[in-house]
């Protein structure tokens, strides 16, 4: 055990559903069992999901590398992480996206103790590029910086300089493995994201037009484009729009999907949800990304199909609710694939990481 308070500092509403902010509650969660002290904050648009979570406020949109960041940027936001930070005497501070505006750039700007940051984000963030000298001297102030992959790291590496380690991110894969599986009503695909047009959404609606009549879409979520794409298949009583999921019925529909569908466009670093689609059992089908193409080991583990090709898509989805030996040999490669990445191995990364700049 390390005896020690974390504080896990967060720039996203929790309340908003997102990469950056699973990790979060995951390695905090994760942490907690593994009984180091650890309090996360960050922005809440609403109650706070975990006890142990501070709230900072409510978020505002803006817009970051292809998608909508909900971010806390006010003044009452930076005085409430500035006195939780007092008021718990942390002994280390982990920032996700560290320069984000908000709480994380709060944080590193007065450094009150040992810092270590985490950059989550790969493609282009305008303001790095526009300020480059003084988010390269705010970067310096990291005593240790962590990348969620290589194109993360390569993205910080170019506009920040530095050394960054390389810790993939982690999903709690008995979570997955074991939940009850939600009722279906016969084949089913399922997609979960931000509406937003890097998320492909629109090319897994294109190809639903070439699907057989039987097969279900459950579409989890919501964004920008929620409403004209709702309006532009209104028609279709094969697609069930869910809205926002609770993490509970997110892993239940997951399980219970015959294929989860990634359609993503670009813009991504890790494909972390793919491997809570493997981890579920069930068959992932994703864009053919770089850093899908890392997490599915060039397709060993999800199949995966030219981006942006909605009838390549139908096509692929169709072949694996064929399924067949190659079907299941994928599913079971995945599960292995899930394993490897579990966060209670990240968590263990992290806890060295932690030893090492507290030393």
């Amino acid at each position: 055990m390390l005896a020690v308070r974390i504080g896990m500092v967060c720039p996203y509403s929790l309340a908003v559903w997102g990469g950056v902010q699973s990790q979060v509650l995951s390695l905090s969660r994760t942490l907690r069992a593994k009984g180091v002290a650890t309090q996360v904050l960050a922005p809440c648009d609403g109650p706070p999901p975990e006890p142990w979570v501070t709230p900072l406020g409510n978020s505002i949109p803006y817009a970051q590398n292809g998608s909508f960041a909900p971010l806390a940027p006010d003044p009452p936001a930076q005085l409430r992480v500035l006195g939780a930070i007092w008021d718990e005497r942390f002994d280390l501070l982990h920032l996700h996206e560290p320069l984000a505006p908000g709480p994380t750039l709060t944080a590193v700007l007065v450094k009150p103790v040992p810092l270590l940051g985490t950059f989550h984000a790969s493609g282009r963030i305008g303001a790095y590029r526009w300020a480059r000298p003084g988010v390269r001297r705010l970067a310096s102030r990291l005593d240790l910086r962590v990348a969620v992959s290589p194109e993360a790291a390569g993205m910080a590496r170019h506009y920040l300089h530095g050394t960054y380690d390389i810790l993939f991110n982690g999903i709690e894969t008995n979570r997955f493995a074991t939940a009850d599986r939600w009722p279906t009503e016969g084949p089913t695909v399922l997609f979960l994201g931000r509406h937003e047009p890097r998320k492909g959404l629109s090319v897994l609606l294109e190809a639903s037009r070439l699907l057989p009549k039987d097969v279900r879409l459950w579409i989890g979520g919501h964004g920008p484009e929620t409403e004209a794409l709702r309006a532009a298949y209104a028609s279709d009583d094969r697609i069930e729009w869910l809205g926002p999921l609770s993490e509970e019925e997110k892993r239940r529909r997951l399980r219970a999907a015959d294929v989860f569908c990634v359609p993503s466009l670009g813009g991504e670093s890790f494909g972390v949800v793919l491997l809570e689609g493997m981890a579920s059992g069930t068959p992932v089908v994703a864009s053919d990304l770089p850093a899908y193409r890392v997490v599915a080991e060039d397709g060993a583990c999800a199949t995966l199909f030219p981006t942006g090709d909605s009838q390549a898509l139908a096509k692929t989805v169709l072949d694996v609710l064929d399924g067949g030996q190659g079907v299941d040999e994928c599913v079971r490669r995945g599960a292995d694939r899930a394993e490897e990445f579990s966060m209670a191995t990240l968590a263990d990364a992290y806890i060295a990481r932690y030893q090492r700049l507290l030393a």
